[in-house]
């Protein structure tokens, strides 16, 4: 690739034409929902016309560049108090929208090809990206439960995926991610440091500049 970004294809061999191992305990499945990625994109309309995107302000006090919203039976809340979840989406003051069966399947779908079946989320982060927008390294160590992996689904313009160690100081290893690619982390890597490089200028014929990832949880 041009941009020195891993491509699709490196160490595919080690688990399958289209898995790229990242960790272990932790894969990218490219390409995984391609075939429903506009169906994807019509339900995330639906639940964004009920839970506006909206940017969270971190406890800290700064605002993230990255809208989000969330459909589930619980929502990941931020703000000055400080992270959680939470049944209710606090700006309209009634629940989140319930998730998507077809969200909900390909969670599970592509939990199970990574290795980890029965995945049966609860909680579906969905984040909104334009240009510029990054999300920093970090741990999802909310949730109620470890024990199971983390299933994060890229749509629209392609980003760049940091994925590191259980440490902040480890340094990243960097992976294109391309829409309809999916990253399941867990066991061993369930805690590992993970974010996403300001977004570079971009168009995709589904999202025009914006890129889209669901990021779905066991949470309680």
């Amino acid at each position: 690739m041009s941009d020195g970004l891993p491509s699709g294809d490196l160490l595919a061999g080690l688990a399958g034409p289209s898995t790229e191992p990242l960790a272990s305990g932790a894969v990218l499945l490219r390409g995984f929902a391609a075939d429903e990625a506009a169906a994807l994109l019509e339900a995330i309309g639906r639940i964004a016309a009920q839970a506006p995107f909206r940017h969270l302000v971190t406890p800290g006090g700064f605002r993230m560049s990255v809208a989000m919203t969330n459909c589930g039976a619980v929502g990941w809340i931020s703000d000055r108090r400080g992270y959680r979840y939470g049944a209710d989406d606090p700006e309209t003051g009634k629940p989140w929208p319930a998730m998507p069966p077809l969200f909900r399947g390909l969670a599970g779908r592509a939990a199970r090809e990574a290795g980890f079946p029965g995945f049966e989320p609860e909680a579906c982060l969905i984040n909104r990206y334009e240009p510029g927008a990054r999300l920093t390294l970090h741990q999802d160590r909310d949730e109620g439960n470890l024990s199971h992996p983390i299933v994060s689904v890229s749509l629209g313009v392609p980003a760049t995926f940091l994925f590191g160690g259980l440490d902040r100081k480890d340094k990243p290893r960097r992976f294109r991610v391309d829409h309809g690619d999916v990253a399941v982390w867990g066991g061993p890597s369930r805690l590992a440091f993970h974010g996403v490089d300001a977004l570079k200028q971009g168009h995709h014929d589904l999202t025009g500049q914006l890129r889209y990832n669901l990021t779905f949880r066991k949470a309680l």
